[in-house]
This record gives structure tokens, C-alpha cells and sequence, in this order.
């Protein structure tokens, strides 16, 4: 599929915030606002953006209404997904993407939103970046959000990316290029033969994960494994893998260990402990464009 990329942004641009997932508070991100302001860009919040529906921002119709009309706008330069959590999936049928593919805009977000970036890859073949959260921006902010923040703004600024890949044990070094695809393993395994599923044959594979139980993440590595998801990859590089669960019998390995497994006989590059998903810092990645590995350091050109 044809490599599209959304307008890079720049001061005086509009950043619409809306989520699609769980609820958050006006407290929560008033510093993001705020940070966002800080660096030029104007802010238009959701109508029900601090709806609460039990755990969810909202009910769903309150969720598509936002985000339909963000999609819809002319005047919004791109969406930024409040939180992850869970729900994104829930309202992703019933988004009309008809004025997005004629006014492109960046989708920004990790965790749940792993839902729009392989939806969004799958269907339409336009990029998308993977990044922190409002959610995530903090008053005053430490030196690893820092990082994460100004990585996203030179994702937003069509910078060139250029990020060193961690010398880790389990490394199978080696250069490569193609598109980078991913996300959040669990919503990769959820979205498996749905009309969000993706491709993943001669692109780089990006996974990260939190919170899960360790039988859980060879179940979902064999999914990939039997759908063939993970032969003939350009390469794969996996993110956090964060506060992993086991059980009062222990597995017996490790989050990575078990990656490792169902890939170790593939002839590419994998790299382990790379700075993105569910810890800080959370560097911005865009998804859907072409990357490339040479010398241990990951580049992603504009």
C-alpha cells in the first residue's frame, strides 16, 4: 500500500483532543493544555470530553460525536486521543472516515488507540504516530516526560527521527528497512481477522505491552505466530513490556523470553527494551511510514 502522510504541523495549528477510551478529568489535563499553548498550537476540546459513562469517557454515542466531528473539521490539524484504557474498538465502526482521507490529519495516542493506527493503516494507508497522551503530561515534568514531549512535537514538525536502539541480551542485530507497523500487543492479538487487522509481511513490527499475565503473552505471540503474522518480517522491535503478572505456579519466562521463542528462527533483526508504549520515556514513532535500522540506531525520516 501507497505510504500517505498527513500535513506536518506547525505553530498556529490546531490539535483537537477527544477520547475515545476511558474518562478523564479537566484536572488531568489542564498541564497539556497548557504545554500545548506553551508551544504554539491552538486547542479544541471534545463538546463530550468529560462525559463519564462507569469507566468509559461517555456512552459510545457521546464518544463518535467527538471524534466524528474532529474527523470532520477542516479547521483541526490533528487528533490527540486524551487516554487509552479500553473502548476505542467499541465506536470504530461507526466512525465515517470519508472527510479524513480528503483532509488528513495526524492520530496520536498509544495503548487503546492501537485500534485508529491499524484501522487507519489497514484501510486507508495514511501514517499515524504513535506517542504520549495529555493524560501523561504533568506539571512540573521530569527529565524522561521531557524527552517523551519534545519527541512527539518533532514527530508533529515532520523532523527526522533518529533514536539509538538499547544493546540488550536478546538482540539479533542487524539492518533493515520497511514500513513501521504496530502497537499495543494486546489490541494487535483483539483485532485479528477484523477489517482492522493488519499487514505485517516486509514491515518492521513494533509491540509493547502492560499488565499482562505471562501465559497471556505466549497466547498472543502464538496468534501472531499461526496467522502469520510474524514470518517474513522486515524486522521487529519490542517496547516496555511493564509490569508483567504470573501465577502462583510461575510461568518460567519472561515477557521477552517468550517474544524471543516464537521468533528467534526468522531470518531479521529484533530488538528488545526500546523506549516506547507503557514507560518513560515514551518515544514517538510514525506508524505507517517507512523506517530504518542501520547500526543499532533506529531512523524514521520525515
Amino acid at each position: 500500500m501507497t505510504e500517505i502522510s498527513p500535513t506536518y504541523l506547525k505553530r498556529g495549528d490546531t490539535i483537537g483532543i477527544v477520547s475515545s477510551a476511558r474518562s478523564v478529568t479537566i484536572e488531568e489535563l489542564k498541564p497539556a493544555i497548557l504545554w500545548l499553548k506553551e508551544n504554539g498550537l491552538r486547542v479544541v476540546l471534545g463538546k463530550h470530553l468529560f462525559n463519564i459513562y462507569h469507566q468509559m469517557a461517555g456512552t459510545d454515542s457521546d464518544k463518535i460525536s467527538d471524534f466524528q466531528t474532529m474527523i470532520d473539521d477542516p479547521s483541526i490539524d490533528a487528533i490527540w486521543c486524551a487516554r487509552g484504557g479500553y473502548g476505542t474498538v467499541r465506536i470504530i465502526d461507526s466512525l465515517d472516515f470519508k472527510a479524513f482521507k480528503k483532509h488528513k490529519k495526524w492520530i496520536l495516542g498509544y495503548s487503546d488507540i492501537t485500534v485508529l493506527h491499524n484501522h487507519i493503516h489497514s484501510q486507508y494507508g495514511i501514517a499515524t504516530i504513535h506517542c504520549t497522551m495529555p493524560i501523561n503530561i504533568k506539571n512540573p515534568v521530569d527529565s524522561k516526560e521531557k524527552v517523551s514531549n519534545q519527541s512527539l512535537l518533532d514527530a508533529l514538525w515532520g523532523k527526522d527521527l533518529q533514536y539509538q536502539l538499547p544493546l540488550h541480551s536478546l538482540n539479533k542485530s542487524g539492518d533493515t528497512s520497511g514500513i513501521l507497523v504496530g502497537g499495543n500487543l494486546s489490541i494487535l492479538y483483539s483485532l485479528c481477522g477484523s477489517s482492522s487487522d493488519i499487514t505485517t509481511h516486509g514491515k518492521i513490527l513494533f509491540i509493547e505491552d502492560l499488565d499482562e499475565y505471562l501465559y497471556h503473552i505466549d497466547r498472543m505471540m502464538m496468534n501472531l505466530k499461526r496467522t502469520g503474522k510474524l514470518e517474513g518480517l522486515a524486522g521487529l522491535i519490542v517496547g516496555g513490556m511493564s509490569d508483567m503478572n504470573d501465577n502462583i505456579t510461575p510461568y518460567g519466562k519472561q515477557a521477552e523470553q517468550i517474544i524471543l521463542e516464537h521468533t528467534h528462527t526468522y531470518n531479521y533483526p529484533i530488538y528488545f527494551g526500546f523506549s516506547a508504549g507503557h514507560i518513560q520515556p515514551n518515544l514517538a514513532l510514525r506508524l505507517g511510514l517507512t523506517a530504518h535500522i542501520r547500526d543499532n540506531t533506529l531512523f524514521l525520516p520525515a
